[in-house]
């Protein structure tokens, strides 16, 4: 029988809504970050960096994206015979067919594939948040506290932990209570939603539970534990984590990248992140260009200006363009004589000659004031935008557009802009 010390369970099927248009194709985990990574990146690198060689990746929206990045996982020497990466969608059964309805049934749901490998331990992360972690001194300490489940806990500012999952931890680190969003919370210890099961004691809790509609780790499967007397600890971690969930705190976190000295740095040796990339040219700057503080990515060419920005790859900046404070993915195309400021650029986008882009008198959006905020403009994969038009701030722009979308040539500050029908 195979046998695996503890395998991973990645949990990346969110749709990712308060990203809005940037998730309309794809899964938050398969959305770009820091120029030529995506964020399932970051768990996946942590996961061959800590020794895990064994990480079942559990999809369900809009996977496409994210199964051909994946692939059989050669980035991250997870081309494995035995173990390796496994993309785990929801799938049809004799009894009928079942969608994933809550974190923890998504996992109940893999039950056989955690077996194949009859684990003494099960990580289960999600596939979304920008970190790097050693899930190996995790264990360690699992094991230390002869521990049942182990939940990773963040310290917040005490005014911010009303946000979050909240554990009460005893000077040993035993978990005495835990509140979900506490109005008045008594500790600031926020769970990450990083979790190792001893797998009997989640074997026991899955099955138990597995009725239980939405079945979810934070509402159902870590109170059951703890009522049942289960040995629950806090493993304490004090480096960078970031929830990209809303466009500001993504925009706010590529920003951070080109820093002078920049709290999450991706050019550490001794922790990689990996990442699938074709094979492409090298940089190419043309002779009139000018780049202060920014990530390029491979294959880019730039002729125009760009400061404080996020760069992808195979990007083409044209001659007399001006982009600062922006992201632009993959693939896109900025034509010559725009000028683009706090833009979020999705991949294949195409943005035409001579726009200027984000101007003028800030503005709630008219459809989603709570996603499209901040000041950016937000402009969805594959989308085009003529020349010479002028766009304010928090807008967003979707699908092929035309001059004529564009009345006088203005799309004012809060508008949307959809022609691409499939926009959150």
């Amino acid at each position: 029988m195979i046998k695996k010390e503890m395998i991973a369970m990645l949990l990346a099927g969110g749709q990712g809504s308060r990203l809005g248009v940037l998730t309309s194709k794809m899964a938050k985990p398969a959305v770009p970050f820091g120029g030529k990574y995506r964020i399932i990146d970051f768990p996946l690198s942590n996961c061959i960096n800590s020794g895990i060689d064994t990480v079942g990746v559990l999809t369900q929206y809009m996977p496409l994206k994210l199964n051909t990045h994946i692939g059989i996982g050669i980035p991250w020497d997870l081309d494995k015979l035995v173990g390796g990466v496994s993309v785990l969608p929801p799938y049809e059964k004799k009894e009928g067919t079942e969608w994933y309805t809550g974190t923890a049934n998504a996992i109940y749901q893999n039950l056989a594939y955690m077996e194949t490998y009859n684990p003494d331990y099960v990580l289960i992360l999600s596939g979304d948040h920008i970190y790097k972690m050693d899930y190996e001194s995790m264990l360690d300490f699992h094991k230390e506290n002869n521990a049942d489940v182990t939940i990773a806990v963040m310290p917040v500012p005490m005014e911010e932990a009303k946000r979050f999952g909240i554990m009460i931890a005893d000077e040993d680190k035993r978990i005495t209570d835990f509140e979900e969003k506490p109005e008045h919370p008594r500790s600031n210890l926020a769970s990450m939603g990083i979790y190792i099961f001893s797998w009997k004691a989640l074997k026991d809790a899955l099955i138990t539970n597995r009725e239980m509609p939405g079945l979810d780790f934070g509402k159902h499967i870590i109170p059951y534990c703890k009522d049942k007397g289960e040995r629950l600890f806090a493993y304490e971690f004090n480096g960078y984590w970031k929830d990209v969930g809303t466009l500001t705190s993504y925009w706010e976190a590529n920003m951070e990248l080109i820093q002078p000295i920049p709290e999450f740095n991706l050019y550490e040796e001794y922790w990689r992140i990996y990442t699938n990339v074709s094979s492409l040219p090298p940089q190419y700057y043309g002779r009139n260009s000018h780049v202060e503080r920014t990530i390029v990515g491979e294959g880019s060419e730039i002729y125009g200006r760009v400061e404080n920005s996020v760069i992808g790859n195979d990007v083409v900046i044209g001659e007399g363009a001006y982009v600062r404070d922006s992201i632009i993915m993959n693939g896109a195309r900025i034509g010559s004589g725009s000028e683009l400021e706090k833009a979020i650029v999705a991949e294949n986008a195409v943005i035409g000659n001579n726009v200027r882009m984000g101007v003028g008198e800030e503005k709630p959006n008219e459809t989603a004031p709570t996603i499209y905020t901040a000041g950016l403009v937000t402009v969805g994969d594959g989308a085009v935008v003529p020349d010479n038009v002028v766009i304010g701030k928090n807008v967003m722009i979707n699908g092929t557009t035309v001059y004529g979308d564009y009345p006088g040539g203005t799309l004012d500050s809060g508008r949307t802009l959809d022609k691409g029908g499939e926009a959150q």
